[in-house]
């Protein structure tokens, strides 16, 4: 997982901004990549995310541009890293224990509503014939339940009625600001995830940390600063 610092953009990209789509010098951007790319040993398999639940396979070689419309990637390759750019919503990265496939996903509470998690999952089994039993996931950092407000259109898109008078362990009712919830976007990942199979999770726990948007010398943040850079989460296999 990158952070922000360690790059050459300037202001407000400043300064490891992996982001080509965000208005930020775009040989700088190539100069970011070089070094995180150096940094894994690999190439990145850029995408082109759509906040969808699109999984694509991964091969040799990967284009760069244009990137792929899809939000999450795997492969059974050593040598080329799947990558998730993120700067609010939450990357999750899967590793089957035996090292016979890899993924990443994006995941956008509109993706992650979609099943993005549950697609990569099951591409994975596709490619290697793992099992849920299987796969470690890893969350890393996205915006923080303390900070992700939202009205009841994503309520609706996890099958929640907003009208109820029943209390959710993932959506807290905004105190004086009717319509509105905070909602804990790690933690919706890890139930999807837990309800999936994976028994493995590592990372994100929802707690200031972790928070895109708390952390501002670590991590990007759009919600926070609107224009910004990208974070990017990677994970491949090795030779």
């Amino acid at each position: 997982m990158s952070l922000r610092s360690g790059g050459v953009s300037r202001p407000p990209y400043d300064s490891l901004n992996l982001g080509l789509h965000v208005g930020d010098d775009p040989a700088d951007v190539e100069r970011n990549r070089e070094r995180f790319s150096a940094a894994l040993g690999m190439p990145l398999a850029r995408l082109q995310q759509v906040h969808g639940a699109e999984v694509v396979t991964l091969h040799h070689p990967w284009p760069n541009l244009p990137a792929v419309p899809a939000d999450a990637s795997a492969t059974t390759l050593p040598g080329l890293a799947c990558e998730i750019q993120v700067a609010d919503c939450l990357p999750v990265l899967f590793a089957d224990l035996q090292g016979r496939v890899v993924a990443g996903a994006h995941a956008g509470w509109r993706g992650l509503a979609a099943g993005v998690l549950e697609a990569t999952l099951q591409r994975c089994g596709d490619l290697a014939g793992v099992l849920p039993g299987d796969v470690e996931a890893w969350l890393g950092p996205c915006i923080g339940p303390a900070h992700f407000e939202v009205g009841a259109d994503v309520l609706r898109g996890f099958g929640v009625d907003p009208a109820a008078d029943v209390a959710h362990a993932h959506f807290t009712p905004r105190a004086q600001v009717p319509g509105k919830w905070w909602a804990d976007l790690p933690g919706l990942a890890r139930e999807r995830l837990q309800r999936a199979g994976i028994q493995r999770i590592a990372g994100n726990d929802g707690s200031a940390a972790w928070c895109t948007v708390q952390q501002a010398s670590h991590f990007f943040s759009f919600r926070r600063d609107r224009v910004t850079g990208r974070l990017s989460a990677a994970i491949g296999l090795r030779g």
